[in-house]
């Protein structure tokens, strides 16, 4: 066992009878864990959690592979009986109910914005294997493709692509190109909007003599709905037909919501799985490939991101454009270092970093978090574990920063309630 495991899950586990598990005991052969993020009180958690108990109980029962795979039930219920009520059900252990704090590290280090959630994770190391465990279940029922590790880009897509002149292309042409790989449905109005705006951003870069292409990948509800939506994009599709390459492409980046816009290198790799806040930040195309930047001006089309893990925001007197580099370049070493380091690790950045003026946005986010009206103000934002740090001090230097950062990252602030 692992002595990274121990530190994710901790020494014990809990399973239906009220019983501990003791973590050493999951077994030597161990190397997947699934970790399922969900709520008794949520219908789809239920659904999925008896879909999950079919495919747990297969796997375990024929699979070669029986003992190198475990799932642990990572819970948000606020009520224990409710939630006591839920493990009983299961046939794998679950978080203690009362380890809060461990469960809502979990929920951010994997990055968890929507439930019923499956991540296998390598239980080495704790590097994320798969992304989209729901599709797992759904598409491997018999566990035959285990250990559902990642495949490249390339081998996923590998096939014909329709243009909306009905012509098709193989997927072969993508290759030494930049890809946008774009998840979005006809009903989804987010993604008309954004399809408006794509279209336009495909224009410039192919008119800046870059070698790109974009890969559409429907989440429409019938082929009619895909047509219509396709004919007012001027790039590639995957075939609406093809359900299969559609949902190993789900699977490969893990899309828990729509519109999504995926960036990949010209060898396949992803540049940012943030490209439609990249291409409504940036309608100019400037800073194409949009590479992930290390502090982000705050605005209504990053905002999201606040709820995608813990966020640094530096709040400054700045009402003008141009008035906030300062900030920006104050904690932007950090923020590189911090972005480097885990990187090395092919892990993600813990930690997000903006800054933020004066502006309605900065005022609505002061006033639902409950901030001082102090500028400059230092803060740790943890929507999801609803927890905030501030270090509210005359002079904000790089050291200070620096140091708040590293004592978050060391769990030694103590949080306040948002």
């Amino acid at each position: 066992m692992s002595e990274f495991l121990l530190g994710l899950l901790g020494e014990r586990l809990v399973d239906g009878s009220k019983a501990e598990v003791d973590v050493q005991s999951l077994g030597a052969e161990l190397s997947l864990v699934g970790l399922f993020f969900g709520c008794s009180l949520n219908g789809p958690c239920r659904q999925f959690s008896g879909s999950l108990s079919d495919f747990y109980g297969r796997f375990k029962k024929a699979s070669e592979h029986k003992d190198k795979l475990e799932i642990v039930f990572v819970s948000s219920d606020q009520d224990q009986k409710h939630w006591q009520d839920f493990v009983q059900e299961m046939p794998w252990p679950a978080l203690p109910f009362k380890d809060r704090h461990k469960k809502m590290k979990l929920w951010n280090k994997y990055k968890v914005t929507s439930i019923p959630s499956l991540v296998f994770v390598d239980a080495a190391t704790g590097k994320i294997v798969c992304r989209n465990g729901l599709l797992v279940v759904r598409d491997d029922p018999k566990g035959l493709e285990f250990p559902w590790g990642p495949k490249p880009f390339a081998e996923v897509v590998a096939g014909p692509l329709l243009r909306n002149n009905r012509q098709t292309t193989d997927s072969s042409s993508l290759e030494g190109h930049y890809v946008g790989v774009y998840f979005s449905a006809h009903w989804c109005p987010p993604c008309r909007s954004l399809t408006r705006v794509l279209v336009e951003s495909y224009r410039i870069v192919k008119e800046m003599g870059h070698k790109f292409e974009i890969v559409f990948v429907s989440a429409d509800r019938s082929e009619e709905s895909f047509q219509q939506y396709f004919s007012e994009m001027p790039w590639l599709a995957v075939p609406y037909s093809d359900e299969a390459r559609r949902s190993r492409l789900n699977r490969l980046y893990g899309i828990q919501g729509i519109p999504t816009l995926i960036l990949l290198d010209s060898e396949g790799h992803v540049i940012t799985r943030q490209g439609r806040v990249e291409v409504l930040n940036d309608p100019e195309c400037r800073l194409f490939p949009w590479h992930p930047r290390p502090v982000l001006e705050l605005n209504e089309s990053n905002a999201a991101q606040l709820h995608e893990g813990p966020c640094l925001v530096l709040f400054v007197d700045a009402e003008e454009e141009g008035e906030l580099e300062p900030a920006k370049e104050l904690i932007q070493p950090i923020a590189e270092k911090l972005m480097a380091k885990y990187k090395a690790k092919e892990e993600e950045t813990p930690l997000l970093f903006f800054v933020a003026g004066e502006d309605d946005m900065s005022d609505s986010l002061r006033d639902y978090t409950n901030l001082p009206e102090a500028a400059p103000l230092l803060t740790i934002l943890d929507m999801s574990a609803r927890a905030k740090y501030v270090r509210d001090v005359e002079e904000i230097t790089p050291a200070v920063v620096e140091q708040f950062v590293g004592d978050f990252l060391a769990e030694k602030l103590k949080p306040e309630p948002i």
